[in-house]
Formats: C-alpha cells, sequence, structure tokens
C-alpha cells in the first residue's frame, strides 16, 4: 500500500501548477468548467482549502471547523495565483508529516473527524479535481497520475466501486459529478467519506479503508503499528471481505471492519467489525479476534461492548448475531459479559453457536 501523505499533496500541487502553467497568458476571469466559479476564484478556493486543512492539522479542533481563507486581492497575474497555491500545498504537506497517525481533528463530513491521511487525500482530491475545472475552463489538457486518483478513491470513496482496469480518473470525475461512466447514472450530488473511528476506554476503534484492507490481505499492516503477532490471520480474511465488497460495489464504511489500537502507544491489537450492512430485518452480524500477545486483558470485550452500543444506537438496526465456535470458550465469555444470549445451534453438528444482542 502507498502511504497517502506528503509526498502525494506535493505531487499534486506540482503536476497541477506545471499544468495551468502553460495558460498563465489567458484570461482566468472566465468560467471554470461546470463551476459557477471563474478560473480564478476557483485557483483561490483551492489555495483556501489547502491551508485550511492544514490548520485543522495543527491546531486539531475537535467541535468545529477553523476558518481560514485565502484571498487573491494582491494578486495581478495567473504566475502570482499558481505561486499561492504551490505555498499552500508545501504547508498541507508539510502539517502532514509532522502530525502523529492517531491524531484527528474536525471535518464535518461523514463522521465530524479525520486523520493526517483523510486530510492529505481530501487536499490532494481539491487539488486534482480543481485543476481539471479549470483546464476545462481555459481551453487545456489536463489528466493527473491514475496513481493518485487511486488513491483518493480508495481513502475518501470507499462507498464508490472502481472501474475495472487502471482509468481511476474517469471514476473519480463520475464519482464528483464531473464525467459519466458506462452503465452508471450520472451524479448530480455526492461526498467523500472520512473512516469512522469509535471511542472505547483505552481503545480506538478506527474503520479501515479499501487501501488499508488491500495492504492487510496482501500480507502487510494496512498502515498500523501492530504488536507483537499482529494482525492475526482472522484480522486478514475480514480485510479480504472488505476488498472484495469494494470491488463489487457494496462496501459500506461504516458497516466494514475495524482495527483496535490503543490509546496508550497506538500499537494496534486485533480487528473487529461487521459482516455487512443490516438486512431488511435490521440484523448485522459481528465478528472479531485479537493478537495472541494481546489476549487477557479485556480488548475485546471493551472494544465488542463500544462497536455494539454504536450500532444498536441506529434506527436501521434492531439486533446483533455472533458466531462462536463451541470450542471457543474465551470468546463465548466475551460476547457473554457484553450481553449476548445464545439462541441456538448454527448447524445440525452444534459445532458453532449463534449469540444475540438485542437494543
Amino acid at each position: 500500500m502507498r502511504a497517502m501523505g506528503g509526498d502525494q499533496v506535493e505531487e499534486a500541487v506540482s503536476g497541477a501548477v506545471a499544468a495551468l502553467r502553460g495558460a498563465a497568458d489567458r484570461d482566468w476571469d472566465v468560467r471554470a468548467g461546470r463551476l459557477e466559479w471563474s478560473c480564478r476564484r476557483t485557483a483561490e478556493h483551492i489555495a483556501s482549502d489547502l491551508v485550511s486543512y492544514a490548520g485543522q492539522l495543527a491546531g486539531r479542533p475537535t467541535d468545529r471547523y477553523v476558518p481560514f481563507r485565502i484571498a487573491f486581492d494582491e494578486c495581478e497575474s495567473p504566475e502570482d495565483l499558481l505561486q499561492v497555491v504551490e505555498t499552500t500545498g508545501a504547508l498541507l504537506a508539510a502539517a502532514v508529516r509532522t502530525t502523529p497517525r492517531e491524531a484527528r481533528a474536525f471535518h464535518p463530513f461523514p463522521f465530524r473527524s479525520a486523520n493526517r491521511e483523510g486530510f492529505a487525500a481530501m487536499g490532494v482530491a481539491e487539488v486534482l479535481l480543481h485543476t481539471h475545472d479549470i483546464a476545462e475552463g481555459l481551453g487545456i489538457a489536463y489528466e493527473p497520475p491514475a496513481a493518485l486518483c487511486a488513491d483518493v478513491l480508495t481513502r475518501i470513496f470507499p462507498h464508490v466501486r472502481p472501474e475495472p482496469g487502471p482509468d481511476h480518473w474517469r471514476t473519480l470525475l463520475w464519482a464528483t459529478g464531473r464525467g459519466e461512466l458506462p452503465g452508471r447514472a450520472p451524479l448530480t450530488t455526492w461526498r467523500w467519506s472520512n473512516n469512522l473511528v469509535i471511542p472505547a476506554e483505552r481503545l480506538t476503534l478506527q474503520g479501515v479503508t479499501p487501501a488499508a484492507a488491500a495492504d492487510l490481505t496482501a500480507g502487510g499492516t494496512g498502515g498500523f503499528e501492530w504488536i507483537e503477532g499482529g494482525p492475526f490471520q482472522g484480522t486478514r480474511d475480514a480485510a479480504g471481505m472488505v476488498v472484495k465488497a469494494y470491488e463489487a460495489g457494496v462496501h459500506r464504511p461504516e458497516w466494514g471492519m475495524f482495527v483496535l489500537v490503543r490509546r496508550e502507544d497506538g500499537r494496534a491489537v486485533g480487528g473487529m467489525g461487521f459482516h455487512g450492512a443490516p438486512d431488511d430485518e435490521g440484523r448485522a452480524e459481528v465478528g472479531y479476534d485479537l493478537a495472541e500477545s494481546a489476549r487477557g486483558n479485556g480488548y475485546a470485550t471493551e472494544a465488542l461492548r463500544a462497536m455494539s452500543a454504536w450500532a444498536l444506537a441506529r434506527d436501521d438496526v434492531s439486533y446483533l448475531l455472533a458466531t462462536v465456535d463451541r470450542t471457543n470458550s474465551p470468546s463465548q465469555r466475551v460476547i457473554s459479559r457484553v450481553g449476548f444470549t445464545r439462541v441456538g445451534s448454527v448447524d445440525d453438528d452444534g459445532e458453532q453457536y449463534a449469540y444475540e444482542l438485542r437494543g
């Protein structure tokens, strides 16, 4: 998995500026593509977003968006505008590189926070998409690297099925209402999705993006720092389910997989999550595992209690289901402590027990 960080921000900005400098002699007070803004106003918006994201990571507010806005009042030429975009891009890249991996700051969509990777991805998306808008307005060609587009899609568009093959740019344009894809209806509204984080006492349950899931499935770390012996094979298998759902276009981020991260040292101890979104009866199935060196500390109980409370507080969930092997006494004790009750066997041989938790 390629990390989403300062390098990607710099790559996006440098590519955008290089493309737009070829049109620095044109009138930038024309409409930018499908936007209502002019090309000049759109460049101002890019710079404002970049410095705003840098400010969020620097100050790390948790309850509101700190207002930053760049004004181009003293910029006379398109070259002046591009220098501001370059500078604000450098500020965001620096902020991403110096922000701890576990730190989060406020962003409204959709779960009211983002980490450094999320802000980097949003910054890259703003640069790529609005450079496209400006390029359309100025009548010049622009197409960013496919890898950058894939980085954005697999981190903040986890609900968007990618097109087969390398054409991630066309998928990103379609996902933001800027293009068409065969077999898909045009979009008029859209938004990206940062990963959900559910807090617990000693842990945070951090939603796994398709990019992280693909890396875990391939034998990587998913971008997490694991304790000795982690991740357990069950975590890798669950990550594979996320990848398959994403590729099929049915992945719903909040109903996927979470990695359990200790607050005290930022190290991952296990995985937990859902087997999919709630069915028509409002039933959602849960699963979990821990690295062997993390067992016996109550982490699974704490995490399952927090995740279950989050799920049962929703209107679309009536009850939770868990399936546990008959011989797995530790797991049976975990779900019993959380409040699940045994309701029968899954198979005729009685090798697996079914447990339910209702709100």
